[in-house]
């Protein structure tokens, strides 16, 4: 009796792909579910208002985020058995774990922060907002660019967040609860 020997037994297909995303050219290099978003001339740079939304909330958390010993980026998010590696575009995490070098999961976080662009709305709005709630992310704020609102989702379980605060018109104040326990402005969004 003979046994065939199958091209890529033994390989787990979901880490595979994580680690050719780790070395694929391009800042923003993303799988959402199961799909490859961003890398070399593929990937589209965020415009400058995107930009803007991003450092406008990232300034609003710094002293805050210092106080608790956090730092604020854009690291690689992993999500453990699924066809999911995520680059938000904020994540606060305590800076023990930012020293690590390796991907975080969701619940390692304090806070994530998604800013929307035309290209990946639906997929802020619905896909990661679940997902970050199945795995654990405690705070996720939604800036929605094309709506002009900002949403807080917290309260995270396996069926999404069970909180919701928003969607608020850009310009209202949004309480960001502890232990950030501040109010960001969201006029200049």
């Amino acid at each position: 009796m003979t046994t065939a020997h199958h091209y890529g037994e033994g390989i787990d297909p979901e880490r595979a792909l994580k680690y050719a995303i780790q070395h694929m050219q391009g800042d923003r290099v993303e799988i959402v579910e199961g799909v490859i978003q961003g890398g070399g001339d593929a990937v589209t740079p965020p415009t400058w208002d995107h930009e803007h939304a991003a450092e406008h909330i990232r300034y609003q958390l710094y002293r805050r985020v210092r106080e608790l010993g956090c730092v604020t980026g854009s690291g690689n998010l992993d999500l453990p058995r699924s066809p999911n590696w995520y680059v938000p575009d904020i994540a606060v995490v305590p800076e023990g774990l930012a020293k690590g070098g390796d991907a975080l999961v969701p619940d390692q976080t304090l806070l994530i922060v998604e800013v929307t662009s035309e290209s990946n709305a639906d997929t802020d709005r619905v896909v990661k907002r679940k997902r970050y709630a199945e795995y654990g992310a405690p705070l996720y704020l939604l800036v929605d660019r094309m709506e002009k609102t900002v949403t807080l989702f917290s309260e995270p379980g396996r069926l999404g967040y069970t909180e919701v605060d928003g969607p608020h018109p850009f310009g209202t104040s949004v309480r960001l609860p502890e232990p950030f326990g501040i109010d960001l402005d969201t006029s200049k969004l």
